[in-house]
């Protein structure tokens, strides 16, 4: 019954793929800190042989995260990373992925670093109109693989034209949700066969796990992909399994607050004399803001900023005045954080590339938190003053 789809979403963060232990009634999933189980005979097992293959945590944590996203599965893997190389290892050498120009760090870094090597070739394309993929398909795309709203620059990309133009090559269209959360959207409402996650951001919610997570519905995919992490071995262990579980249960009530507390350092900063340009999907005048509305429910607490008459020593100056807000990596923990994305999370882009698609040297990136906002707001205050 706590599984039930028809339940509101609020109600399946809390219960779903979760029942009270068996053995003796503990409300909260246990935490099975166990390599591996007892057999009655060789080959027969209650489900469960090896933990790399499952573990009673991870499977619950599974079932859960799947039901948010409208999914019939659910992997979870030991980093977002993780997930990504998992989805990439569904192709051959020769085939051809198209994703967007504006990409989390770490994934280009593996697509063109790692995965490139191995003959597959990407395509970054600007995906602000998805009609540009149709420029870059042949015979030998396989994928479409984007993020919605984008790292750091906040695009919005339109899934239900994406998906359209997949369903009509055949291809497999994947989407990385980390930065909208089941809460915000769900894709596969809008066609995507794969949702993937960086469970470390909003999913755990207090910076204090690192793990990742894969949606989809078809059987064929679910068995490819299960196939490829029990045999690559990119598990999480059951106490991070615990950690998401858990965190899971407030997600509805942490992206409330990152959402409104987000609404108002947006606003804030858009009308501030030390800002050129702002990214943040809720403003009217934010491109594709009109599919952001369709798509969201709500525009989250992601912000990105380019200083205004900023250099690198200034810039790196600022960044490093907060006093509420912590200069660090990763996003959507329970507190706020600001980024460089050129120097940290996106270092691993080439200059050119990154400046091209506005990732420039004088851009912050702002992981809202749930602090009380007029400290929020303070602190922004006194480190642009």
């Amino acid at each position: 019954m706590k599984d039930d789809k028809n339940l509101h979403l609020d109600t399946r963060l809390i219960h779903a793929g979760q029942e009270p232990d068996s053995g003796t009634g503990a409300i909260m999933t246990p935490i099975f800190q166990t390599s591996t189980y007892v057999q009655e005979y060789p080959g027969k097992h209650k489900g469960f042989a090896y933990a790399r293959g499952k573990n009673p945590t991870r499977s619950a944590l599974e079932k859960c995260i799947a039901s948010l996203e409208g999914a019939k599965y659910g992997l979870c893997f030991s980093s977002g990373m993780g997930a990504v190389d998992a989805i990439i290892k569904l192709l051959k050498p020769g085939e051809e992925v198209i994703t967007g120009d504006d990409l989390y760090g770490g994934t280009y870094r593996m697509f063109t670093k790692v995965f490139a090597n191995f003959g597959i070739k990407f395509h970054f394309i600007d995906l602000k109109d998805a009609n540009n993929i149709k420029k870059y398909l042949n015979s030998n795309t396989k994928l479409i693989w984007i993020e919605t709203p984008t790292n750091p620059t906040m695009q919005i990309v339109d899934m239900e034209a994406c998906s359209k133009i997949a369903k009509e090559n055949k291809l497999i269209f994947a989407v990385d949700n980390t930065f909208a959360s089941p809460y915000l959207q769900n894709p596969m409402d809008w066609g995507a066969d794969i949702v993937m996650h960086s469970a470390t951001k909003y999913l755990g919610g207090h910076s204090d796990v690192v793990m990742g997570a894969l949606c989809m519905n078809d059987d064929k995919l679910y068995e490819q992909l299960a196939f490829i992490h029990n045999s690559c071995g990119a598990v999480p262990g059951p106490m991070d399994s615990f950690l998401v579980l858990r965190g899971l249960k407030t997600l509805h009530v942490r992206m409330d607050r990152h959402c409104a507390n987000g609404r108002k350092v947006a606003e804030f900063l858009k009308t501030h004399p030390a800002i050129e340009k702002i990214y943040w999907p809720g403003f009217t005048d934010h491109p594709n803001h009109a599919i952001a509305k369709k798509q969201m429910r709500d525009f989250g607490g992601m912000i990105s900023v380019v200083l205004k008459n900023a250099d690198l020593d200034k810039t790196f100056k600022i960044a490093s005045s907060f006093k509420v807000f912590s200069l660090a990596e990763s996003l959507g923990g329970v507190e706020s954080l600001v980024n460089h994305p050129a120097t940290m999370t996106h270092a691993s882009i080439p200059k050119e590339e990154r400046e091209r698609v506005g990732v420039v040297g004088n851009l912050l990136r702002f992981s809202v938190g749930i602090e009380y906002i007029d400290d929020l707001l303070a602190d922004i205050k006194q480190a642009l003053a």
